[in-house]
């Protein structure tokens, strides 16, 4: 699915004061912003906010180019393939980034070497909820009940890969337990099973999984953060139930092709550190329980080095395959 959408910098305005020009004329033209999944998801949302901000502080306008597919891995490889000007520039998404290498047989495009890192746009925990009239109440009950009969309780996701999935893996792993992985086609649709009682539980991310749960439809057992969210202090987290090592934290950020000058990137990251000030972008990433991102390019590649192999080993011990 592909779908391109301009956004243009409101009345043409001019670069910000304050940022050196990394090339003299830059950007003297439209920016092409890849988002590497589908028009209407949390990513294609985010990349559109953000994107908007910045074609106001960058004064050019920036099209948004929906390339999905492949678990993300085709909008991150077109980024990679693209020329490094700085007018082709994208998402990078937790998947495509830390879990993809591990859980393909094949990656066109190595996330190590073909991309740069701009910059940390946000991350936010996932909420282990169940139906409102489930007998689990705690992450003690689920384990106690999947220990009783293994193989019998099962746990959504919104696909093979997925943050959903490995969530589930890793507390499958961390309990010593065995559960039934059910995945489907959307995060929306698990959670429709779950409230409908075809599976069991679901790890969701927390802004797709709190209206239900404040609509009574759903009861979360526990937060993925290291920390409790200020926006649902009532739910304890998985490490306070016993489960430090259930830590998941799904992000994503402004990307770019290898070979970008250091003094380009180095102007992105500083636009895109304004924009994640601008008040009403930062309202809404912060309204869905995430963390605004920001920092410097290396600590967004950090994040990214970190995360790769500790994804790796969790696909491996899972033995976890793409379809």
């Amino acid at each position: 699915m592909k779908r391109r959408t301009l956004l243009q910098a409101a009345g043409g305005a001019a670069i910000v004061p304050g940022f050196a020009l990394a090339q003299d004329k830059y950007p003297g033209k439209p920016i092409t912003w890849i988002c590497p999944y589908a028009a209407g998801g949390n990513a294609d949302s985010r990349s559109r906010q953000v994107a908007k901000v910045m074609s106001q502080l960058l004064g050019q306008p920036i099209i948004i180019d929906n390339k999905a597919g492949a678990g993300g891995n085709i909008g991150t490889e077109a980024i990679a393939r693209a020329k490094p000007d700085g007018y082709t520039l994208g998402m990078g998404n937790f998947a495509p980034l830390a879990v993809n290498k591990a859980l393909f047989k094949k990656l066109n495009f190595d996330p190590a070497n073909d991309l740069v890192t701009i910059g940390l746009i946000e991350k936010g925990p996932l909420i282990l909820m169940v139906r409102n009239d489930s007998p689990y109440k705690s992450v003690k009950d689920i384990v106690a009940a999947a220990k009783a009969s293994p193989g019998k309780l099962s746990y959504a996701s919104g696909g093979i890969g997925g943050t959903h999935h490995l969530s589930g893996a890793l507390f499958e792993h961390a309990a010593g337990i065995d559960m039934i992985h059910a995945p489907y086609k959307s995060g929306s649709a698990g959670a429709t099973d779950l409230m409908g009682g075809q599976v069991h539980m679901m790890f969701e991310q927390m802004y797709a999984a709190m209206p239900s749960v404040k609509g009574g439809k759903l009861r979360a057992l526990a937060i993925t953060s290291k920390t409790r969210s200020p926006l649902a202090p009532d739910i304890p987290t998985m490490a306070e139930q016993g489960y430090p090592e259930v830590e998941v934290l799904n992000w994503q950020g402004l990307i770019g092709p290898k070979g970008m000058s250091p003094d380009l990137v180095k102007q992105l990251n500083a636009v895109l550190n304004k924009a994640l000030q601008d008040p009403d972008l930062k309202e809404k990433i912060l309204s869905q329980g995430n963390e605004v991102g920001g920092g410097t390019p290396e600590q967004f590649a950090a994040l990214v080095k970190t995360e790769t192999p500790r994804w790796a080993k969790v696909v491996k011990d899972a033995k976890i395959e793409a379809e």
